[in-house]
């Protein structure tokens, strides 16, 4: 259920983002999903990439200030009000929303969301029988 996603620490340079998704890249290492966070000097980029464990090794190894953290995957149809009422089963149980992103993948859209309670939150998944996708299975959906 839980998904492993990376969050790298860039500063606003030119060329940090580049030098990163080259590292990938050459690795052959797909990114699943990603959003930036930034400030004027430096930004947190956030991705879910195809092999988490090789690519937290390998930007390590390129002194890349990188960490891994567990996050959750909710799938829903992608209609309007639909990440709503999924929010909304967490809200009921006094659990906030860190952050959030979403991506959309074969007619279907994914919340990628961090709480600030993880084992309240899978048991609101289970409770409210919420769609989820876990690390494997978008793995799976790399096609290239």
């Amino acid at each position: 259920m839980t998904i492993h996603q990376l969050s790298i620490f860039l500063e606003n340079k030119c060329g940090k983002l580049s030098k990163v998704l080259d590292i990938l890249s050459e690795a052959h290492i797909g990114i699943i999903a990603a959003a930036v966070a930034d400030t004027s000097e430096y930004g947190i980029l956030r991705m879910i990439v195809s092999d988490p464990d090789k690519a937290f090794a390998l930007l390590k190894e390129n002194n890349v200030t990188v960490s891994k953290t567990e996050v959750l995957g909710i799938v829903t149809d992608g209609c309007a009000g639909s990440f709503a009422r999924a929010l909304e089963n967490f809200t009921k149980a006094g659990i906030s929303i860190e952050y959030m992103y979403c991506f959309s993948v074969n007619g279907k859209s994914i919340l990628i969301l961090r709480t600030n309670k993880s084992v309240e939150a899978y048991e609101v998944i289970r409770k409210y029988r919420l769609d989820y996708i876990s690390s494997s299975d978008l793995e799976h959906l790399m096609t290239c």
